[in-house]
């Protein structure tokens, strides 16, 4: 899909026609520059355009583009998909990504469902595979989107990202699993694990918090979803509300399980801050200190997207129905892919160091270096009556973290890590 495709065709001899045809695209792009052959105008508008050329669409997606004016060559590209009910003009107006393309110089895609696909809810398919593997249906619909942004736009093959809210982060997941080469990093806000259904996205375990996956597991569903690809994957924030009613808490340490697995890190966190909005950041690096997992639980919010309305930088969009106001999720999430000035924590983080309010840079950060963790030993039954964690679905889940503890009884013994008031993790001291 690169405008440069021979790293990725050497790596992935078996890359799919539409690869193939993106690379004779490029080149034909490539002469007709050199010759001084006008490429196709670009909108630049600063408006959200519908583009309806893009590719074979064997998903049936609605295709929107977002280029700030002045957009570089060779500029980064977002591509951000809408919850269930919700429309692209709906995420483009609210979540306040547009913001942060004109500030920070990226593109955008916003893909719409279809009427004809979804009538009744607009939800992406992220359960099933027809529609949710590599090369098939609605993942391939927007890989094509992003092709022609390639081809098209000038953007940078290595510096693309995904994000998506509700059935939209099931999506994204999803994504990142079946293109693990195309992207450079992504954002699942309220959102089920990558692959978790095979049986369409309604009537499943994959949202109420009960699937009870291992670790490994939840790594092998992202694996065998490009089951030839070797290379780094993308690094991925996760996004979570604790009063979640409708994507139960418990999918955020599904997903965390997942990325962490894939790129070889625990599930403790290497650092962990307070933010805005009641908003507990936890950082996941490698050996070698790249910030590759983020999690981000927002104490209170029921199910959304988290905005945060005003003119500072660091905050953005506009309240509405799955727009909640806690913090700026968009900013937050640049600053972790890096793509945000002044971001730290993207590029490396010390895997022993504690986070300090420089790895996501606001005035109301509270780093929590200075308090002192402490460790509680009992069985979950007791755990949940101390008000240390939870229970849903027959299974103990931590306060804070959201990690599986196990089965909802007296039998099971955990030991839960406070690393900072009322967050507890799996863990000693």
């Amino acid at each position: 899909m690169q405008s440069v495709q021979s790293t990725l065709l050497a790596r992935r001899p078996l890359a799919r026609a539409s690869t193939a045809i993106a690379v004779v695209l490029a080149v034909i792009a490539a002469l007709a520059l050199a010759l001084g052959v006008d490429r196709p105008a670009r909108a630049n508008s600063s408006t959200l355009n519908q583009i309806t050329d893009f590719g074979s669409n064997p998903g049936s997606l609605g295709m929107y583009g977002y280029e700030p004016a002045g957009l570089a060559q060779g500029a980064p590209l977002v591509v951000a998909l809408h919850g269930c009910t919700q429309s692209a003009s709906d995420y483009y107006t609210n979540s306040g990504w547009p913001k942060y393309a004109d500030l920070y110089g990226f593109a955008m895609i916003f893909p719409q469902q279809s009427s004809l696909t979804s009538p009744i809810d607009y939800c992406f398919d992220w359960g099933t595979p027809s529609d949710d593997s590599r090369s098939e249906g609605e993942a391939e619909s927007i890989y094509q989107m992003i092709q022609y942004a390639e081809s098209n736009w000038g953007v940078n093959p290595k510096q693309i990202y995904i994000t998506g809210l509700s059935a939209g982060a099931g999506m994204t997941a999803d994504m990142l699993a079946d293109y693990p080469d195309v992207f450079a990093g992504g954002s699942i806000d309220s959102g089920p694990a990558a692959q978790c259904s095979t049986s369409g996205i309604y009537d499943t375990n994959c949202t109420s918090g009960t699937t009870s996956n291992t670790v490994a597991q939840w790594g092998a569903l992202i694996k065998n979803s490009d089951s030839g690809y070797s290379g780094t994957y993308p690094r991925v924030a996760i996004w979570q509300g604790s009063a979640d009613t409708t994507v139960n808490p418990a999918e955020l340490t599904y997903n965390m399980d997942g990325w962490t697995n894939v790129w070889g890190v625990g599930q403790t966190p290497s650092s962990t801050q307070t933010l805005t909005g009641g908003t507990t950041e936890n950082i996941y690096t490698t050996s070698s200190g790249t910030a590759a997992v983020a999690t981000f639980m927002v104490s209170g919010m029921t199910h959304g997207v988290a905005v945060n309305p005003g003119s500072a930088t660091n905050q953005c969009g506009s309240t509405g129905t799955y727009y909640q106001n806690y913090i700026c999720s968009s900013y937050y999430t640049l600053q972790f892919w890096g793509l945000g000035s002044g971001s730290t924590a993207s590029a490396t983080a010390s895997a022993s160091a504690t986070a300090t309010a420089s790895a996501s840079p606001t005035a109301s950060a509270s780093p929590t270096s200075t308090y002192t963790p402490q460790c509680f030993t009992d069985n979950n039954y007791n755990q949940v009556a101390a008000g240390r964690a939870y229970t849903s679905g027959g299974y103990t889940y931590a306060d804070g973290s959201a990690q599986n503890m196990g089965l909802y009884n007296l039998y099971v013994t955990t030991t839960l890590k406070e690393t900072s008031s009322g967050y507890y993790v799996i863990g000693t001291c």
